[in-house]
């Protein structure tokens, strides 16, 4: 029984693999001929329907389903056929036939190179008009209409196939170009983590520096003190002094490729440089507002550099695309979380223009730091950039300077 099973669908394998639509042509071209079989055919002086035009439609039918895969075939055996009709002694070509070579024709175009498909129509069409077909003389008003007839099947074939090619080049094209835009976007997350990973380097380096500096400091002032110098709270002092110090050189090795430049003086700009970067928009651009809710508290450095660095790219985006509009900036200071809002009445920043470069860069950093970022045009116009940040309890500003 299995075997039984695996033979019929060994059987049934060539029919699957042949097109729908080929199929269903096919099926129709059988179907006209054994209708004309009995219809049209006994006009041709048989008192009795013709019975063999059912086998030579159903021949023809088979050539039409497997047309795409040999062509060439498949249209020289058509043409043989129509000898071997024309043989018989009938003069006129049914419609099934007529229709069954137009098809062929047409494939022709569709499938095979302008060089090959074009000299085997036009060989197809002179053995049509020179009469070797059907063994008769034919008139100049047949010979023009089967050209014109054979002609605009193969043409419509061309047309059809310059426009798959079109259609192919044209999706090549936008894989392409999907591609390329992934791949700049892939560059641009890359070269944004390197610019963090510098920036922090340096905030890290520097805030290490500065234990050292005290630790250092402090020990110096206990030995000129007299105050146990050479005791336990001095060995951990040294101890201190020398862990920085190598935790400082190792961060130097690590990551001294990424280095900012020399000429970039520490620590890094935080929040309470704002004022300074909104002074420095000038009266040409957009009119940009302040606004601080809730009481400034000290952040770590890493996190103060990125909300500066998103605040910073966000007004960058703002006077670049927004036009003579209203910038207003929000920096909100909660308990738990820091909330940072860039939004403008102007036209936003049109994304057929923008790279999307800046929008990965703010993204990362709100990511690095646990927290998220939405940024996209406002339903009454304007476009707006919002990120929150988790904090932790942090210092009061007003504490933090005493």
């Amino acid at each position: 029984m299995p075997g039984t099973v695996t033979l019929r669908l060994m059987r049934l394998s060539p029919l699957r693999s042949v097109p729908r639509v080929d199929l269903l042509i096919g099926l129709a071209i059988v179907a006209l001929g054994t209708l004309e079989a009995f219809t049209v055919a006994p006009a041709y002086g048989e008192p009795r329907p013709e019975l063999w035009w059912v086998g030579q439609a159903l021949v023809t039918g088979v050539l039409v389903w497997y047309r795409r895969r040999a062509p060439v075939a498949v249209f020289i055996l058509m043409i043989l056929a129509q000898y071997v009709w024309h043989r018989q002694g009938n003069p006129g070509c049914p419609v099934w036939q007529l229709a069954a070579l137009l098809i062929v024709f047409h494939t022709m175009g569709a499938h095979l190179p302008v060089k090959h498909g074009g000299a085997w129509a036009l060989a197809g069409i002179l053995i049509f008009d020179s009469g070797a077909v059907d063994h008769r003389f034919l008139p100049l008003e047949e010979v023009i209409y089967l050209t014109v007839m054979f002609g605009s099947a193969y043409a419509t074939g061309l047309a059809l196939r310059g426009y798959l090619l079109r259609a192919h080049r044209m999706a090549e094209r936008a894989a392409r170009l999907e591609m390329e835009r992934e791949r700049r976007a892939a560059e641009a997350v890359a070269a944004e983590r390197n610019r963090i990973a510098r920036e922090l380097h340096d905030v890290v380096a520097h805030s290490v520096s500065m234990m050292v500096m005290q630790a250092g400091a402090l020990r110096r002032r206990m030995s000129a003190s007299g105050e146990g110098g050479s005791g336990p709270d001095a060995a951990i002092l040294s101890g201190i002094e020398q862990a920085g110090r190598e935790a400082v050189e190792e961060l130097r090795v690590m990551l001294g490729a990424l280095r900012m430049p020399q000429d970039e003086a520490l620590p890094q700009p935080g929040l309470d440089m704002v004022p300074n970067l909104i002074s420095t928009v000038g009266s040409s651009g957009p009119r940009v507002t302040l606004d601080v809710e809730g009481d400034a508290v000290r952040l770590a450095p890493g996190l103060d550099l990125s909300a500066y660095r998103i605040v910073q790219e966000a007004l960058t985006n703002a006077v670049k695309y927004a036009g003579d509009a209203d910038v207003r900036i929000r920096i909100a200071y909660r308990p738990d979380r820091l909330e940072l809002e860039v939004t403008d009445n102007g036209g936003g920043a049109d994304p057929e223009l923008s790279t999307g470069n800046g929008l990965i860069g703010m993204r990362e950093r709100a990511e690095l730091f646990g927290g998220s970022l939405d940024a996209g045009p406002l339903p009454e116009g304007g476009f707006r950039v919002r990120a929150t940040l988790p904090i932790s309890q942090g210092v009061p500003m007003s504490e933090a300077t005493n």
